[in-house]
């Protein structure tokens, strides 16, 4: 059974698109989302449309999807004082997105485990301590598998970092960060998922890259008008950091 891994659309519906054309494509016959669907990105709202409509999706929370079904003057400062180009996208999003759609982004799991062909599989967005935690390439050993502490699965799943990674621990648990369909952090600015599978209780994975038309996607934000909104649009194109 082929299954798609994706995280970090941030409202990018082209990059979407072009993913969801390729898993298509590769004959997926189920999708699991970590999460992040919505901020700082040109089109929010049609991407939580479409996600939601979605039958065979499994979606979990992100933590920029719990910043704006949260949202807060708190929460706007904190954001602020760290990124302020994303406080400014987050205050936009909030004003942007209506309440049903904040009202589904709020009602997300934070994690969650579910059976494929007998292989128990964990969904975390950033690590399964905290929705915020990096799983970046090249960490210590020890790191990682301090992090799944009291975690039984066979094979976590998770995102948050937009750079791909995957580590094969000690006691045989394997962690793959799918990285970023919206936003990825790469060499080359492709959107990054995960096609993975699962046979007669094992599995493979592979990471796939897949164009899209960024310079539409880079227009549409830009378009939106906040404060910042044309530095998010250079990130689709030139990607340097996932935070300004």
């Amino acid at each position: 059974m082929k299954v798609a891994v994706l995280s970090d659309i941030h409202g990018n519906f082209q990059a979407l698109e072009s993913v969801v054309d390729d898993l298509k494509l590769n004959n997926c016959e189920k999708v699991l989302c970590l999460g992040d669907l919505a901020m700082a990105g040109p089109q929010p709202r049609m991407v939580i449309d479409y996600i939601r409509s979605q039958n065979n999706w499994e979606v979990i929370q992100g933590n920029t999807d719990k910043l704006i079904a949260d949202f807060s003057p708190k929460i706007f400062e904190d954001v602020k004082n760290a990124f302020p180009v994303m406080a400014n996208a987050l205050a936009d999003d909030v004003l942007f997105i209506e309440d049903d759609k904040k009202e589904y982004l709020r009602n997300l799991p934070s994690q969650k485990e579910i059976v494929i062909e007998g292989v128990k599989v964990l969904l975390v967005h950033g690590s399964p301590r905290r929705n915020n935690e990096d799983i970046l390439p090249n960490m210590p050993l020890k790191e990682i598998e301090d992090m799944l502490d009291g975690v039984d699965a066979d094979l976590i799943f998770c995102g948050h970092t937009h750079v791909p990674a995957g580590y094969q621990t000690n006691k045989k648990q394997t962690v793959v960060n799918v990285g970023s369909v919206g936003r990825p952090m790469t060499t080359e600015p492709k959107s990054c998922y995960v096609i993975a599978d699962f046979q007669d209780g094992g599995f493979s994975i592979e990471h796939r890259f897949v164009d899209y038309d960024r310079e539409t996607a880079a227009k549409i934000i830009s378009a939106r008008h906040f404060e910042g909104a044309d530095k998010l649009a250079e990130m689709i194109l030139n990607p340097t950091s996932r935070h300004i």
